[in-house]
């Protein structure tokens, strides 16, 4: 079984400003949607680790961030594909969890949930918190340029971080995508 954790707002759907705070703000990158459905269809499990501080900020409530999952799960599967699991925290940045990236809490619960280890699977995000935990977690780091991207990786090239120098740069998902399925 192959997992690939991807990260959601900027390397799934679009983040303006103020975040993503309804489903019908819920918009997919272009070409997110069939690359996952793609990915799926060659035998990988997606799984998604987003943070969503807009719950503990009170922008949204808990029925809003479901029906923004159904919304993407649906168009996955009308695509092709499956989504195998969401996980999420629920926490703001001050709140000293263990779930929000960069801490490993949640990709620690993928890997209970799915009773394997994520050493040397793909994590794609779009800013550097998500490299962190990849790394930390012995998951291969995967920047895409969409969303905080491209701010990212101009963050990497001026201030390198070693830890971060493995990190493999794609267009964004869809190009992440046809890498892997070569």
């Amino acid at each position: 079984m192959s997992l690939i954790v991807l990260d959601r707002d900027g390397v799934i759907n679009s983040e303006p400003a103020g975040g993503v705070t309804s489903a019908d703000a819920w918009e997919p990158l272009p070409g997110s949607i069939e690359a996952i459905a793609a990915l799926s269809q060659a035998g990988y499990q997606l799984v998604i680790a987003t943070n969503q501080p807009g719950l503990a900020r009170g922008w949204f409530d808990l029925d809003e961030l479901e029906a923004m999952h159904a919304k993407l799960r649906a168009l996955v599967e009308d695509a092709g594909g499956e989504v195998a699991a969401i996980f999420y925290c629920p926490h703001d940045d001050d709140d000293g969890c263990r779930c929000r990236k960069p801490a490993t809490g949640m990709l620690d619960a993928i890997e209970a949930e799915f009773n394997t280890s994520l050493h040397d699977c793909y994590f794609v995000g779009d800013r550097t918190r998500d490299l962190h935990a990849a790394v930390a977690k012995g998951c291969k780091p995967v920047l895409v340029r969409t969303g905080c991207g491209e701010d990212t990786l101009q963050q990497l090239l001026t201030h390198p971080d070693a830890e971060l120098a493995q990190t493999e740069v794609f267009t964004d998902l869809d190009n992440f995508s046809q890498y892997v399925l070569r």
